[in-house]
């Protein structure tokens, strides 16, 4: 136990050893003043700035140069869209996890990817540290160290929001404003927003209050109900093994099929989530979340299973589904107990097959058809109609056999048992 102890106070690394630190940049607020703070505060130490292009878009541009202003030596920008999708969302549609009936955990499978990616730049470019723009009070701490640890025990980790004496973001942008640093933020709109291909989230500001309705200028992404065609839309998703792969009969990669639903749910204003979540550090919190191409295809996904898992398998499977979710939630991506229920889950999903169609209208989503070679649904045995296969008066045994425990409790109570 000694030796073990030695080892790791070994790698324990001292402030002053720290010389060079890969940061997780998104030239938002919190990362636009973390790197100026690390060379004040780290001993001038150099800093590498690591953006993931996890299909922000425009709010990309600027980046890179704006990380070298600062005071970044390098900026790695990274296309991830494609392994976004198909190594962290596709997992977690196919177990049908989501957070607390609502959350379809937009931020929460993106932050394992980006540790594992500065994991690979820290190693390339022999960094002492990695740094994260994450708050003390959050869950995305969590996510981004419980990460680095399982794929890299010996790096160091940077908190700033856990040491700095700034405490608010009203006091970033005055830091910001002192260094002459661009923040996309100001006084006036200062929700603290994450944003990929497959969401957006908005937190904090007047949303602290979980009686105010969300405004209309607040979503950036998708349409609003009120303002969605008078007309509805339909849409047919195609999956493969729980896997959506084509939309309305055109193939199309995992990140371009998330693009093109995004296109459709934005214009009829689906996907928008408010909800009050329980953080893994014990408080509950408040999000509003635009979600379209997710709204769509967990859906989709839905009716699919509805159609082809039997009764057993589905009941197990929701249970299986919460589970994953909080695994995914509390940060716990490259836990044993996550790969060992994607087994299970891909088992499930080898029947879960075929084409739904839905009616999407002033942001709701309509079942509209689902059908599949795999489909447990017999009209023949389900009909109203005469029939060949089914005999009803099976059933008075069964329902006897079914209700025994029922009927012997109630003579029991009665006194009539013998």
């Amino acid at each position: 136990m000694h030796s073990i102890i030695q080892k790791w106070e070994a790698i324990i690394m001292k402030k002053e050893d720290i010389k060079k630190v890969v940061l997780a940049y998104s030239g938002g607020l919190d990362t636009s003043v973390i790197i100026p703070w690390l060379k004040e505060h780290y001993n001038n130490c150099e800093v590498i700035a690591a953006c993931a292009d996890l299909g922000q878009g425009d709010e990309l541009e600027p980046v890179h140069d704006k990380a070298l202003k600062t005071g970044a030596s390098k900026c790695y920008i990274m296309d991830l869209k494609e392994e976004f999708i198909s190594d962290y969302v596709w997992p977690t549609v196919k177990a049908g996890a989501v957070y607390e009936k609502k959350y379809l955990l937009g931020t929460s499978f993106a932050r394992p990817l980006i540790a594992k990616k500065l994991v690979e730049i820290a190693e390339k470019e022999g960094a002492d540290a990695i740094a994260h723009g994450a708050t003390g009070k959050g869950n995305d701490q969590v996510r981004f160290e419980l990460s680095v640890k399982a794929l890299a025990p010996q790096l160091a980790i940077i908190a700033p929001w856990r040491e700095w004496e700034l405490r608010s973001r009203d006091q970033e942008i005055d830091y910001a404003a002192a260094h002459n640093i661009p923040i996309p933020v100001s006084h006036d709109h200062d929700y603290s927003m994450d944003r990929n291909m497959w969401h957006l989230s908005h937190e904090g500001s007047d949303l602290e209050d979980p009686w105010n309705a969300p405004k209309d200028e607040l979503f950036i992404v998708t349409n609003i109900p009120e303002k969605a065609p008078d007309k509805p839309e339909y849409v047919e998703l195609e999956y493969v093994e729980g896997v959506p792969v084509s939309v309305n009969g055109e193939k199309l990669s995992p990140a371009k099929l998330v693009e093109k639903l995004n296109e459709i749910g934005i214009r009829n204003a689906v996907g928008i989530t408010d909800m009050v979540e329980d953080r893994l550090v014990g408080m509950k919190s408040r999000g509003v979340y635009e979600n379209p191409a997710g709204a769509i295809i967990y859906y989709g996904h839905n009716d699919l299973e509805n159609l082809c898992l039997d009764r057993a398998t589905q009941s197990f499977k929701q249970q299986v589904s919460i589970r994953y979710s909080e695994l995914v939630y509390d940060g716990m991506w490259f836990s044993p107990l996550r790969e060992a229920l994607d087994a299970f889950v891909n088992e499930t999903q080898k029947t879960v097959t075929g084409t739904v169609r839905m009616k999407l209208y002033k942001g709701n989503i309509y079942s509209a058809g689902v059908k599949s070679p795999y489909s447990l649904y017999s009209q023949e045995y389900v009909t109203f109609g005469e029939d060949e296969v089914y005999n009803q008066a099976d059933a008075t045994g069964f329902i006897n056999l079914f209700g025994l425990p029922l009927k012997v409790r109630a003579l029991m109570k009665k006194g009539n048992l013998k």
